[in-house]
């Protein structure tokens, strides 16, 4: 069975562009360039992270917290360590 992980997420609707801003303890926090209106920022950062983990969009999505600001997302097909690393890798301008 492939590995799944539970990432804890502070998503900012509305940005300029789609970003992560960085770590907040032990939550990411994400800027996500759509608005949060009938689905649209969830779909933006559920797709995002799964690009920027090399997954395809099915392995992430969100378990908890569909209108809140802060999310549990589940991840399928990595483990914390390999989420960390590839997380970690720096942006393209």
């Amino acid at each position: 069975m492939p590995p799944s992980y539970l990432l804890p997420v502070k998503v900012i609707p509305n940005a300029p562009r789609t970003s992560v801003a960085g770590w907040l303890g032990d939550a990411l926090k994400v800027r996500v360039q759509a608005a949060p209106v009938e689905g649209r920022a969830n779909a933006g950062l559920c797709a995002d992270l799964a690009a920027r983990l090399g997954l395809p969009g099915s392995a992430v999505n969100v378990a908890r917290g569909t209108t809140a600001s802060r999310k549990l997302l589940r991840i399928e097909g990595l483990d914390l360590a390999a989420v960390h690393q590839r997380l970690a890798r720096p942006e393209n301008p």
